[in-house]
């Protein structure tokens, strides 16, 4: 243990709820998900498919290998999920390298600087359309309901539909905001001023074989 960052990445959850600086990482988790409003807590419902929940631990390493952060990252077991009731299409993210070279290429030329952006549990903010319900997270169970379950409005990690959700909803938002998609690749966003020229370019979802 260094404070409260844990060197050592458990491999089930009960390692995990006997490590302080775990714990912590899973409430972080779970605060997200409270910022976010993910879920709501519902009685168990009859004749309904619940999908499992389970926690997945990752150290975050700087560039000398040293752990910095405690990731513990709750997510759905969408293996379980039904065709047809819990989500009727499946998607992948996928990079377009041509859409990233064409940025790229303009960059260079008209001097442009490029930032990247990482958003925090980006899928967590995408609205799913389906009906989702999904188990209590393991060690985190409601004591006054401890049978029920969680009606999911976001797209948790593991759902099928995340990828798509999540894609549609900063698509739209981007749209909504005079950015215009590329002509030859729709995953590069454009937006013209009179000043400069903004690019944004992000993964594309394309459906996927069924499962």
């Amino acid at each position: 243990m260094i404070g409260l960052l844990s060197v050592i990445e458990p491999t089930i959850v009960d390692e995990a709820l006997s490590d302080d600086g775990w714990i912590l990482a899973m409430q972080e988790e779970l605060n997200q998900f409270q910022r976010n409003d993910v879920w709501d807590l519902v009685p168990k419902p009859l004749q309904k498919n619940i999908i499992g929940t389970k926690w997945v631990f990752r150290n975050k390493l700087n560039k000398q290998g040293e752990v910095t952060r405690n990731k513990a990252r709750l997510v759905a077991q969408g293996y379980s999920q039904q065709e047809d009731i819990d989500y009727t299409e499946t998607f992948a993210p996928v990079a377009r390298l041509e859409a990233i070279r064409l940025l790229l290429s303009y960059a260079i030329n008209h001097g442009i600087i490029l930032y990247q952006m990482n958003i925090k549990s980006a899928f967590l903010n995408g609205v799913i359309e389906e009906e989702v319900f999904v188990k209590q997270p393991p060690g985190f169970e409601d004591l006054k309901h401890p049978d029920h379950v969680f009606r999911v409005k976001k797209s948790l990690y593991g759902l099928k539909q995340a990828p798509r959700a999540w894609y549609d909803r900063l698509s739209d938002f981007l749209i909504k905001n005079d950015f215009k998609k590329g002509q030859v690749d729709t995953t590069l966003k454009v937006r013209k001023t009179t000043r400069r020229v903004f690019f944004l370019t992000f993964s594309k979802t394309v459906p996927r074989f069924k499962v």
